[in-house]
């Protein structure tokens, strides 16, 4: 059978509670520029948000004016969603906890995950939200995604529990060296899995 190929996120669509919390949120805490705002197509009684995460692509919030928040953290059961993260640049990063601290919103402080770091803390509706930081920029050319298999297949192959900067590193070395041609390349190659 055939494969659907996807060409990535077009949007997310979450239910929010009225207008004003969502621009207020979305736009004023995240940045997030609203673009534009219609009716919900299946149901009249529900708006339709519209907001840029900073990519092109959309966060879209479905709104109601009757509707208040009745959740402190959003369900966690089995096909939900479990938190979201948006990517932020490291300049970003360093103010997180001082910037959702100026608010009052309360977070997870900075997290280490080894090739990211990472701020969590609820929207007003109890959805975690997380704010992300790469821990390496990758080769020109090269996405997130190719570095970090690579960096996966190191780890595995050296026997560590998660990815380690060293994976990341020597991961980009690999890529740069199999794509770019050096006057060097008659050297003797090495096994970069060891």
């Amino acid at each position: 059978m055939k494969k659907i190929q996807s060409l990535g996120v077009h949007h997310i669509t979450l239910t929010g509670a009225d207008r004003q919390s969502s621009i207020d949120f979305w736009e004023g805490v995240l940045g997030m520029p609203f673009i534009f705002d219609q009716p919900n197509l299946d149901d009249p009684d529900e708006g339709h948000l519209y907001f840029d995460p900073g990519d092109g692509r959309l966060i879209t919030i479905f709104t109601n004016e009757e509707r208040k928040p009745v959740h402190k953290r959003t369900p966690t059961d089995p096909g939900c969603v479990h938190h979201i993260a948006f990517e932020v640049d490291r300049a970003m990063f360093d103010q997180i906890t001082d910037r959702l601290e100026a608010r009052g919103i309360g977070h997870s402080g900075v997290k280490d995950r080894g090739f990211m770091h990472s701020v969590y803390f609820k929207d007003p509706l109890g959805l975690l939200i997380e704010l992300a930081c790469y821990a390496f920029i990758p080769p020109r050319g090269i996405s997130h995604a190719e570095v970090m298999l690579e960096a996966h297949k190191l780890r595995v192959a050296r026997g560590a529990k998660a990815i380690e900067r060293e994976h990341l590193a020597d991961a980009s070395v690999l890529i740069v060296e199999r794509a770019q041609k050096s006057l060097s390349d008659d050297r003797e190659p090495k096994n970069p899995y060891r």
